[in-house]
């Protein structure tokens, strides 16, 4: 949780020519694989783990330009946001964090992101997956209308869609013809790992 002392840490270890990759997938992602267990294991809370994330992303940003695109190749790619009409997003920072430090690459973008909005990032970017979140009953139901639009603009072939937040669950993402439902961090990445190799 300790920002400088990463920062410090991450620093000595390149000093050591140690290299980036190394640090990356041996020093931080083991530490957030961690505090994704104490987590799930409900020994760590939400300001624990923002913390945490702030901690990571301050030994990730030192690393980032020194790791070369082809030496730490995605897992896949990920659209993520939170849908209109909802500013938070602190449970999709969560996610986020834990999805790259599991290897994804995440275009995020962002909160109270209208539903072109996500027309339009799903046909740039091209995603593997797509990463819907709500923390309100009121806008839950956009994620209905992200689905169908999708459909309707032939861009639902080969793309996963994972809804996630607090109003939402099983029931609801398969009333929509969500491919899964995640409640948090940890399971978001295992049920992507499950998706993308089913």
């Amino acid at each position: 949780m300790d920002e400088e002392k990463v920062s410090e840490l991450v620093s000595s270890a390149l000093n050591e020519k140690i290299e980036p990759v190394d640090i990356l997938e041996k020093g931080l992602i083991s530490g957030m694989q961690e505090v994704a267990s104490l987590f799930a294991r409900k020994e760590y809370y939400v300001p624990e783990v923002l913390l945490c994330s702030e901690a990571f992303y301050a030994g990730f940003d030192i690393l980032k330009p020194l790791i070369g695109k082809s030496s730490r190749k995605p897992k896949a790619r990920i659209v993520f946001g939170v849908v209109e009409g909802d500013i938070h997003d602190i449970g999709k920072n969560i996610v986020k964090v834990m999805m790259e430090a599991a290897g994804y690459e995440v275009v995020d973008l962002g909160r109270d992101v209208p539903v072109e909005d996500f027309i339009k990032a799903v046909d740039k970017e091209r995603p593997d997956i797509l990463a819907l979140s709500s923390l309100m009953t009121t806008t839950m139901t956009l994620m209905a209308d992200i689905l169908k639009e999708l459909e309707k603009r032939n861009l639902r072939r080969g793309l996963k869609v994972i809804v996630g937040g607090a109003p939402v669950n099983e029931e609801f993402a398969a009333s929509i013809k969500a491919d899964g439902y995640s409640p948090d961090g940890p399971s978001a990445v295992r049920l992507i790992e499950k998706l993308l190799s089913g």
